[in-house]
């Protein structure tokens, strides 16, 4: 009896939903169901999720200003958050409700997941990683906002023209974005330009207003975030520029039909690329000018939510938290100083007291050359009175280190918030560290290099702001949503426990044991290598063998990301496959990912891999013994079909040079191997699956700092190694770039003869020989099996969920008790 009832409600259920999505793309898109297309269902759909998410949101933000809770802002400007339906089922728990649904209005699921566009908001590991950080937000209960730029346009869109990179707009708001509410009625003006007016008030206090400024408006944008399945519904706010006049009626009347539209095209270019082009001036203003503005508009709505409660600002650190997710938000420091100075009239001292007590930043790479600077001058026209600000700052600062470290004029300069030069710059970074309670790295190697090389002066000065926070990402979305198959195999055996308490895994260790669970774990890699042949050779008309091991190596394009030595690899292997070497384990080598439209040698590293892939996928002598495919315009929810299918996972980077990556924890959840240095967060992971377990090959990053100041002769290798010679040789020469002999010749004479400033060339031998490792494993299928499901096993301290737990208790002091995640038997 009790069946047929539930079975009742679950029809009811979902004839309910049926009957929303019909009525939302009749009502609200006008079409008749009977001829709607496959995004129409999608729209009505997303529709209808969202209102459920919207009902639990307005819970969520009541229960917030009824506890008074101390609330934290996530700035970020990225948040690559992919595509939003299958995490909102996923975390809602009505996936297989809405499948019926739409399989009642005889449509697929799978066709309506691809109908969605991923959402052009971020680029990578630091997008992702805000994306992830939003998803812990709301299943541990925590008050926290996302703030960043609703960007029109993404990074790009990348096609590839005859094995270049072509970069083509990446439109995703062509046809709306049904998860978002425009907040038409929420703006705030954002100024820039103009100058500073010095006066004296009725108390004869020295005040400093900004006057005579341009003014852009910004409205907001929400997208509701879903905790998993605990009714926790958060906000991603997002800025979009808007002009303060649309249409110039004077100019028009006078026949200037361009010019009284100007002012509105200029405003608004601020939101609409994410990451414009910054080798030329304008790009450079562009980039400024939308950091400025998501960071004004935030702190607006910050200020205006806080006094709703609140009459002074002696409670505002500790009812806000705000975490700059990089240097890119770090001009919230001299804004928050403006507005407490300037606008609510406090002294100096107290606000910066406030200031210092609400910021904390995270900082994201290990490499000098790569810490943001801006002109003095751009800041003197742009933003004149954070200008004033920032030297002040600066003054008071330098004094400060006169008094603790007297007569060190080398520790000066190298602190100062101002770069000494032929043309003066802002150091964001130390402007960051000095203006904030709490600095973090995102790996623990990472932290040691900040702390003794990058940032040792200011650890030596601040040694109580310096901690880690290691990385980590949402089993949610990379998991349960990305990997269905080996995810309802490891419930099956352990429980649903380990989507909110991933150090439930471990409970899959004395199954590495187990001969039938290795098998079966065997056939779901097998079938999601399946799937993903499939899909290539549907999209790019390369037949793969799904027996051999897929080898993954998607990221960024970047030299220090070492791409080029797995091409080097792959050239070795062609060569030893070539000549009749039948110990050379079946390999398809996968490569993914954007170079930066102005990185001249990354563009032609992804040019030499298609070249090279051109030569060895149709050589009659190699066969299907090895592969190689780049898949084009990599994203979210390309990476969630190549993960599940990966193998071994290169992060292959120079060590010292990768802050943290999350790319090698997505790939070992899904139970790859990975080959790596001893670089960024590849240490830890090491130090959680066991050495056992992963393939750890190259220079440490102690032997790269000592070879690099003994005098480091890349040439060298090339003579010694004449394996190594043959490869290079036979790229330089043109072997395979016949129609342009010379074309690849700068990428061999960048290692050769200028430098090879990731070192390429001394970490060659010592990746082939682990290579020639991992290809022997890799014919003993279950001892492979064994150590990938000791690799999953051993993950659970890479959730995100304890990355934010952790932020959360030592930064933002939130107490945690309240916020431990429920596991579905608790609820």
């Amino acid at each position: 009896m009790q069946l047929l009832e539930d079975i009742k409600k679950e029809q009811t259920k979902i004839e309910k939903l049926k009957s929303t999505i019909k009525s939302y793309i009749e009502h609200h898109l006008g079409k008749d169901c009977e001829r709607s297309h496959l995004f129409d269902f999608y729209i009505g759909l997303a529709y209808a999720i969202r209102d459920r998410l919207i009902e639990a949101w307005l819970a969520t933000q009541r229960s917030y200003y009824k506890k008074k809770a101390k609330r934290v802002y996530y700035l970020s400007l990225e948040f690559l958050v992919g595509r939003t339906l299958g995490n909102s089922m996923v975390n809602l728990g009505t996936e297989d409700e809405c499948t019926k649904a739409m399989e009642a209005l005889g449509c697929k699921m799978e066709d309506i997941r691809e109908a969605e566009w991923d959402a052009g908001l971020g680029n990578g590991g630091l997008g992702r990683l805000a994306a992830c950080f939003l998803d812990s937000f709301a299943t541990l209960g925590i008050p926290a906002y996302g703030y960043g730029i609703r960007y029109e346009y993404g990074l790009f869109y990348q096609k590839i023209n005859d094995g270049y990179q072509v970069e083509i707009p990446d439109n995703w708001l062509r046809y709306g974005n049904p998860w978002e509410i425009a907040r038409h009625g929420h703006f705030f003006s954002v100024h820039f330009y103009g100058r500073v007016n010095q006066y004296t008030d009725s108390n004869g206090i020295l005040r400093n207003e900004w006057v005579d400024t341009d003014e852009v408006m910004a409205m907001a944008c929400d997208t509701p975030i879903p905790g998993y399945r605990n009714d926790n519904v958060i906000n991603m706010r997002l800025w979009t520029a808007k002009s303060s006049r649309d249409f110039d009626l004077h100019f028009f009347n006078g026949g200037n039909y361009i010019h009284a539209v100007e002012n509105k095209a200029k405003s608004e270019s601020i939101s609409k690329v994410l990451y414009p082009s910054d080798h030329i001036m304008e790009g450079r203003f562009l980039r400024l000018k939308q950091q400025y503005f998501f960071v004004s508009a935030t702190f607006q709505d910050i200020i205006r939510r806080y006094k709703k409660d609140e009459l002074s600002f002696e409670n505002f650190a500790k009812r806000v938290a705000v975490q700059l997710n990089d240097t890119h938000p770090a001009i919230a420091i001299p804004e928050l100083m403006r507005i407490l100075l300037d606008i609510e009239g406090l002294p100096w001292e107290k606000a910066w007291n406030i200031t210092v007590g609400t910021f904390g930043y995270t900082n994201h790479t290990v490499m000098p050359e790569a810490l943001e600077k801006w002109p003095v001058s751009m800041f003197e026209n742009l933003l004149p009175r954070h200008l004033q600000i920032i030297y002040e700052i600066n003054r008071r600062f330098l004094e400060e280190i006169n008094r603790r470290f007297p007569g060190d004029f080398e520790k000066r300069k190298m602190m100062s918030l101002i770069e000494e030069g032929d043309e003066k710059r802002i150091r964001m970074a130390n402007l960051a560290i000095v203006g904030s309670h709490s600095v973090n790295g995102v790996s623990k190697l990472h932290t040691e290099i900040l702390k003794n090389q990058i940032f040792k002066d200011f650890h030596e000065m601040f040694p109580e702001r310096f901690n880690n926070k290691t990385n980590g990402i949402t089993p949610r979305r990379w998991l349960k949503k990305a990997n269905p198959l080996l995810s309802n195999l490891i419930t099956e055996h352990i429980g649903e426990g380990w989507i909110t308490d991933l150090d439930e895994l471990k409970k899959l260790v004395p199954l590495s044991e187990d001969k039938e669970f290795r098998g079966r774990w065997i056939e779901v890699k097998a079938e999601n290598k399946k799937r993903l042949a499939e899909y290539i050779s549907k999209k790019d008309n390369i037949m793969l063998n799904a027996a051999s091991m897929f080898d993954v190596h998607v990221k960024r394009i970047h030299e220090y990301k070492r791409q080029l030595l797995n091409v080097l690899h792959v050239v070795t292997l062609y060569n030893k496959i070539r000549r009749g070497n039948r110990d050379v384990s079946p390999r398809t080598v996968i490569f993914s990912g954007k170079a930066a439209p102005a990185y001249w040698m990354a563009k032609l590293i992804i040019k030499l891999v298609h070249s090279v892939a051109e030569v060895v996928n149709h050589s009659k002598e190699v066969g299907d013994r090895l592969k190689v495919v780049f898949l084009s315009n990599y994203n979210v929810s390309l990476a969630e079909r190549i993960i599940p299918a990966a193998d071994l996972s290169e992060q292959i980077s120079t060590a010292g040079t990768e802050a943290s990556g999350t790319g090698n924890m997505k790939l070992s959840l899904n139970g790859a191997l990975t080959i790596g240095t001893l670089d960024g967060a590849n240490i830890e992971i090491m130090e959680e699956v066991g050495r056992d377990n992963i393939f750890v090959f190259g220079l440490t990053p102690e032997e790269v700092l000592q070879l690099k100041g003994a005098g480091y002769n890349p040439y060298s290798y090339y003579e010694k190694n004449s394996e190594l010679k043959e490869v290079l040789d036979m790229i330089g020469s043109g072997y395979f770039s016949p129609e342009n002999a010379g074309l690849f010749r700068p990428v061999v004479d960048s290692i050769l003869y200028h430098g090879d400033t990731y070192m390429v060339l001394a970490d060659y031998e010592s990746y082939i020989k682990c290579q020639e490792k991992v290809g022997k494993l890799y014919a003993d299928k279950h001892e492979w099996a064994k150590k990938s499901i000791l690799n999953v096993a051993n993950m659970g301290r890479f959730s995100s969920d304890r990355t934010i737990m952790e932020y959360a208790k030592e930064i933002w002091e939130i107490e945690t008790e309240n916020m431990k995640s429920l596991s579905l038997n608790e609820k």
